[in-house]
C-alpha cells in the first residue's frame, strides 16, 4: 500500500500565505505524477494543481500566479506553495499520487485524508 501524509492546513487571514506537505511511503516502484486536488461541502473535488516526475506543472485557471506547486523526489513529497488566499479557496485539500507498484508493475492512485485549510479574519 501507498500512504500519504499531509500537513501544513490550518486558519489564514484572506491574502495570505501557506504551504501544504504531502509525503508518500510504502511499496511503490515509481510516483509519476502528484497533485492537489480540494472540495467544499457540496461541490465536487477540483483539481489545484499537478506535477509530474519530470516537473513539468498544471494549474488551475484560479489559482495561476498565486500557486507553486514543487516535490521533491528524493523523499518523495509534493508542495503546494498557496499565496495571496481568498475566503472562497477555503476547503479541504486532499493530496493525489499515481505511479506504478512495486510487486506488480501496475498503475495505482492514492488519496490523502485531506486538510483543512481555512481563510477568513
Amino acid at each position: 500500500q501507498v500512504q500519504l501524509v499531509e500537513s501544513g492546513g490550518g486558519l489564514v487571514q484572506p491574502g495570505g500565505s501557506l504551504r501544504l506537505s504531502c509525503a508518500a511511503s510504502g511499496s511503490f516502484f515509481s510516483i509519476n505524477v502528484m497533485g492537489w486536488y480540494r472540495q467544499v461541502p457540496g461541490k465536487e473535488r477540483e483539481l489545484v494543481a499537478v506535477i509530474t516526475s519530470g516537473g513539468n506543472t498544471n494549474y488551475a485557471d484560479s489559482v495561476k500566479g498565486r500557486f507553486i506547486i514543487s516535490r521533491d523526489n528524493a523523499k518523495n513529497t509534493v508542495y503546494l506553495q498557496m499565496n495571496s488566499l481568498k475566503p472562497e479557496e477555503t476547503a479541504v485539500y486532499y493530496c493525489n499520487v499515481e505511479g506504478t507498484a512495486w510487486n506488480t508493475r501496475t498503475r495505482f492512485r492514492s488519496w490523502g485524508q485531506g486538510t483543512q485549510v481555512t481563510v477568513s479574519s
